[in-house]
């Protein structure tokens, strides 16, 4: 049977992901595994790996920055423990933390860390199953990379069996040779583990207790270790300084963006289309270039999103289409339309069948079902009914400086362009309002409004103080001044 179908008969015990570090070379005030990437911070994507396995315990440990990661994982994991490592004495003294914080437990733990975005679930739970059915002590998730420089290198003995995991630092010109490389991604018997961390040194290079010292301890008290090698080497890589994090992010934008091609939608250029790692498309939905989709966005089926659009924790329904647009918060009903260059923001409500046009800007308002909102206008905390119509230019004057008003336009109204409606003010069924008012009261059911100056003209007023001007010569030509039939 595959490693992929054997390995959800796995029980874990545990998932410790080790995220004290200080990321110095991030050069940042925010704590490393905060640092986002494909729309989620590091520790998110850790997180959701580390609770694929479905441990009966996920802690992880927190140091530097601890205020803002323990708040971060509060707000967003409350489920998960935290561990502390005041000082940052080495993984070997994190791990040991994670335990005193559980106390004593036996079976798989699993160690992972907070800044390794690629790692997937799906490998946390083979290397789970791998682990128990070797009937390890400790399994090591090994990958065999090009340039292994920074990572510990898997030492094997004369039968190819792990003999010993070499930091960076601590290893010979032989060793730093060898390519296959330490994740430092562990599955460990719990027990062996917990006795392992107790006979810790901090003799080494860096006077820290490494993790990787109880592959050795293991071997030396006789226990079976082992090591499953990823094909996949970029899951084992981490995140140290801020190049890292965009040659990260793309590698995974390029795998989200292949997922949604292979799950049936229509990417028409994968290195022009940004995607959040939560992002949900539904099948036949084209993707157009320029298109970003972040994080809490979910789009229907048989939509057409783009070119140049960028929508952020929208809903989008099916047959949709949005163009050249930045959308925030909102939803969009189905067979709804928008844009060119319109701009939604949050509480933005799109009925179905409904439009929204070109330089239009929506905030908390409700546009019906085939409504319309063409162009140049702006709405705001305003209902707008079944079928109604607004014209060019119109705005709804909803903040007076200090409050915010609503303003409601019933079904089937028209409102022509240039309007201006000062909240709040109720526009009803039916009704008609004349292009260029300002209104300011409401408007029964069928009524027209007409709120604006009469207009007046003042003959020949062009002659006697634009004369000789390109106007006055034009409107000569045109009759101007000549004796009209009602003159004679």
């Amino acid at each position: 049977m595959p490693d992929s179908e054997r390995a959800t008969s796995a029980v874990v015990s545990a998932v410790i992901v080790l995220a004290a570090g200080a990321g110095t070379r991030m050069r940042s005030s925010v704590p490393k595994v905060l640092h986002p990437v494909a729309g989620k911070p590091l520790l998110w994507h850790a997180v959701t790996a580390a609770a694929a396995v479905r441990p009966e315990h996920l802690v992880v440990v927190v140091g530097y920055g601890r205020e803002q990661v323990g708040q971060y994982l509060a707000d967003h994991h409350p489920t998960v423990r935290q561990a502390v490592q005041d000082e940052q004495l080495g993984t070997g003294h994190a791990v040991a933390c994670a335990l005193a914080e559980m106390g004593r437990i036996s079976g798989t733990v699993l160690v992972t860390y907070g800044d390794v975005p690629l790692l997937t679930g799906a490998t946390l739970v083979e290397l789970a199953a791998h682990h128990q059915r070797s009937a390890n002590a400790v399994t090591v998730l090994t990958a065999d990379v090009v340039d292994p420089t920074g990572y510990g290198r898997i030492v094997r003995d004369e039968s190819g069996q792990l003999a010993a995991i070499v930091e960076q630092k601590d290893a010979d010109d032989v060793q730093r040779a060898i390519t296959e490389i330490n994740s430092g991604v562990y599955a460990f018997d719990g027990a062996v583990l917990a006795d392992a961390l107790t006979r810790l040194t901090s003799a080494n290079s860096q006077g820290e207790r490494y993790l990787t010292d109880v592959v050795s301890l293991a071997r030396s008290d006789d226990h079976p270790v082992g090591t499953l090698t990823t094909d996949d080497a970029a899951q084992t890589e981490g995140v140290n300084d801020r190049v890292q994090l965009a040659e990260l992010g793309k590698v995974l934008n390029g795998r989200l963006v292949r997922d949604a091609q292979l799950s049936g939608v229509t990417v028409v250029d994968p290195s022009a289309t940004y995607l959040h790692a939560d992002v949900v498309i539904g099948r036949d939905t084209v993707l157009l270039p320029g298109t970003s989709l972040e994080a809490g966005t979910v789009i229907g089926s048989h939509c057409v999103i783009g070119p140049e659009t960028t929508l952020s924790d929208c809903r989008v329904a099916d047959h949709a289409a949005v163009v050249r647009s930045h959308c925030t918060g909102s939803t969009i009903g189905p067979g709804a339309s928008v844009g060119p260059y319109s701009y939604l923001r949050p509480g933005a409500d799109l009925g179905e069948k409904s439009k929204v046009g070109a330089f239009v800007e929506i905030k908390k308002s409700f546009i019906g079902r085939r409504a319309k909102v063409p162009h140049l206008s702006y709405i705001g905390d305003t209902t707008i009914g079944t079928g109604s119509n607004v014209g060019a230019g119109t705005i709804t004057a909803n903040y007076d400086g200090v409050l915010k008003s609503a303003t409601t336009i019933g079904e089937n109204a028209f409102v022509g362009s240039n309007s201006t409606l000062v909240a709040p003010v109720r526009i009803a069924d039916g009704v008609y309002v004349a292009a260029g008012s300002t209104v300011t009261n409401d408007v029964e059911p069928g009524d027209l409004a007409v709120a604006r100056g009469r207009q007046r003209s003042v003959k020949g007023w062009v002659l006697r103080r634009r004369e000789g001007t390109a106007s006055d010569r034009s409107a000569r030509a045109a009759g101007a001044g000549s004796p009209t039939a009602t003159d004679v």
